[in-house]
């Protein structure tokens, strides 16, 4: 059995679940992030099955985003590594307010999303030593060049220096050190596969991938199957 609820936790709206009980006991603990145009609601069904494994589980809406979406979805569709930078930024304060409300068991927190919310992850362990273990379903951390085919911005050299810290090219290092999962379909339609592909080959011959688990969807296009919800769930059931 589990609870799940919408509370706000660092002044914004998220949705929480865990086991049946629990919800003020300190638990192993996923952030989980969702994908561009979609919202926490949509992908709640990680919130279900995570806490069914027995974590905690927050998920808050992006930027301009299901609960805080303006409506203004013209507005809204040109401002994608906006959103993402937001994102990123807002991370610091949901894990300071978990951390001081006493709900992470020990160490025990990790990030994970799909599309947008897997660019997250991949941001936010470049930035963040203190998360034990990362998912990252059919993103990339390689932020500075698929800006120029991805949703390109009107003003790609602001972006770029937005986003260059929280770029994983500079961060191989801090990405081989804490376990990873990177989950793609191969017949991406959307963030190409070969993101993952560049990400998986980096750490190979950098001899960086001794905690990278990464898994290929055969004949997927961009959306989470059941394999991947599952994979999902067994990578922090072994490292969380």
């Amino acid at each position: 059995m589990i609870e799940i609820e919408t509370r706000q936790l660092s002044e914004h709206e998220i949705i929480h679940a865990f086991p049946a009980g629990k919800g003020e006991q300190p638990l192993p603990t996923v952030v989980f992030y969702h994908g561009f145009l979609s919202s926490k609601l949509v992908y709640s069904y990680f919130a279900v099955a995570l806490a069914q494994a027995g974590f905690r589980v927050v998920m808050p809406d992006a930027p301009n985003h299901g609960a805080r979406f303006t409506g203004d979805e013209q507005a809204r569709l040109g401002l994608f590594w906006q959103t993402l930078h937001g994102n990123l930024t807002e991370f610091a304060g949901l894990r300071d307010a978990l951390l001081q409300a006493g709900l992470v068991e020990g160490k025990r927190l990790a990030v994970a999303g799909a599309s947008m919310g897997g660019m997250t992850a991949l941001g936010i362990m470049a930035r963040h030593p203190e998360v034990t273990s990362v998912a990252c379903l059919m993103g990339s951390g390689y932020f500075t060049s698929l800006a120029k085919t991805l949703f390109p911005p009107q003003a790609p050299q602001e972006i770029e220096a937005l986003l260059s810290e929280w770029d994983v090219s500079h961060a191989l290092s801090q990405l081989a050190d804490r376990p990873l999962l990177l989950w793609h379909g191969d017949a991406d339609d959307v963030v190409p596969p070969g993101e993952t592909f560049r990400l998986q080959q980096a750490l190979q011959r950098e001899g960086l991938d001794s905690n990278l688990t990464c898994l290929w969807g055969a004949g997927v296009r961009h959306r989470i199957t059941p394999a991947a919800l599952e994979a999902t769930v067994e990578f922090f059931r072994q490292h969380l």
